[in-house]
């Protein structure tokens, strides 16, 4: 896994992965993404919320193209903890807030809104279908912001009132909301 654009264009992301539960979105998607996002967003005045985060790799994919303002939320501590040590060794932690949380957790205690949220949930989550819901009645998402949820095929959130569009590639599928 590497950072696709931007300053650290070609790191490697090599976390400790032997047993964790997270499923990084693969290089040759995060690029298709960001390219897209490129032609959408000013990374330099975004604000960015990953829900999901695991490796971190699109809030540094962020950070490496001009974001100062990211938001990092995963429940598993070893990768909250890699995403530390990856902040730290790019010296870009004052860029980042990392938070060891759930995400519906992190969604009802946040009062902060995001200009770029993205959501990488475990496939089999039960809570996916619904999940699109929860995050644009949060009220998280700037006006004129766009959330990317990443999802099977399986899923299609084409009816629902906010949904934009949906990018395939090859399982994975990215829909994208804003508001309406």
């Amino acid at each position: 896994m590497r950072i696709i654009g931007g300053q650290f264009k070609g790191r490697r992301l090599n976390p400790p992965a032997k047993n964790w539960p997270t499923r990084p979105t693969t290089d040759f998607s995060r690029e298709s993404l960001y390219n897209i996002l490129t032609n959408r967003v000013d990374f330099e005045e975004m604000v960015m919320l990953d829900l999901f985060a695991g490796t971190g790799a699109h809030c540094f994919e962020c950070i490496s193209r001009g974001c100062e303002d990211v938001t990092y939320v995963d429940q598993f501590a070893p990768a909250a903890t890699y995403a530390k040590e990856i902040a730290k060794s790019l010296d870009v932690t004052d860029f980042i807030k990392v938070f060891k949380t759930d995400a519906l957790t992190f969604i009802k205690n946040n009062d902060r809104q995001y200009s770029f949220i993205f959501a990488d949930p475990p496939y089999e989550w039960p809570k996916v279908a619904s999940f699109p819901d929860v995050v644009m009645a949060s009220n998280m998402l700037s006006d004129d912001g766009v959330f990317v949820f990443e999802h099977q095929k399986k899923h299609d959130f084409s009816g629902h009132a906010d949904f934009v569009e949906a990018r395939f590639y090859g399982a994975t599928v990215f829909s994208f909301f804003e508001k309406k």
